[in-house]
């Protein structure tokens, strides 16, 4: 399709409005990032065993309570665009993210060019997830790492509907700063709308520059019911 002018613009400001919202809270909301009839697709698709490589149940690996699949190759249509579209639109972020942190790291444009690097690195295997909990299931604090390559910057997309289909349940963001206490943040997401969050950490400007903030993300208790999340990490696994 033929990019316009408006339509450049249009992305520029979503990229800008991302950013600020990351640098001001260290997350930016997505309303609307699926709709009902894709979070109901996206729901099924946990049953079709075939279309995942790998089924993690984390009371085992105390991870927490509950369950999560990993897509195989090929993901789904609607999986693959998702995640190409998002990691255009936040790897400029993450390139300024690395530029503030002095790393010396950069990332292409487009996800394909980037996956190629986590391939060079021996990371072939897709990372995007759907998640599971039931009544009394959460997830512990944790860093979505799977190798050296990383990109800085992930996405949760809510697939359930909160007071319906399930209580409780937030996203917790807790951010640890050099020399500080850690603080957290319980996150209630809308059915369909996106989070995205530091996969590591985040940079924050001080007295003498940028520091880094490390950051963890997990899931707080269901009350009741049942929640399904589609996550979207844009490395690939070893």
């Amino acid at each position: 399709m033929r990019r316009t002018r408006s339509t450049t613009r249009r992305d520029a400001a979503d990229t800008a409005a991302l950013a600020a919202a990351l640098d001001e809270r260290g997350h930016a909301r997505l309303p609307g990032l699926l709709d009902a009839s894709a979070c109901e697709r996206l729901i099924a698709l946990y049953a079709e065993r075939e279309r995942f490589r790998s089924f993690i149940d984390m009371r085992r690996h105390r991870f927490g309570e509950g369950d999560y699949r990993y897509f195989a190759h090929p993901l789904p249509p609607i999986v693959q665009q998702l995640r190409e579209r998002l990691y255009a639109a936040l790897a400029p972020i993450a390139n300024a993210w690395e530029e503030r942190l002095e790393t010396g790291r950069s990332f292409p444009p487009r996800l394909e060019s980037f996956l190629a690097v986590c391939r060079r690195s021996r990371q072939k295997r897709p990372t995007p997830l759907l998640l599971h909990y039931e009544a009394g299931g959460y997830n512990c604090l944790h860093q979505d790492l799977y190798g050296p390559v990383y990109f800085p910057l992930q996405v949760a997309c809510l697939l359930s509907r909160p007071g319906r289909d399930f209580e409780g349940g937030e996203v917790l963001l807790v951010e640890q700063r050099p020399r500080s206490q850690s603080r957290g943040e319980a996150i209630v997401l809308e059915r369909g709308e996106g989070l995205v969050f530091p996969c590591r950490e985040r940079p924050i400007e001080g007295a003498r520059g940028a520091y880094r903030a490390r950051v963890r993300h997990g899931v707080s208790t269901l009350r009741s019911g049942e929640r399904f999340t589609l996550g979207i990490i844009f490395h690939d696994a070893e």
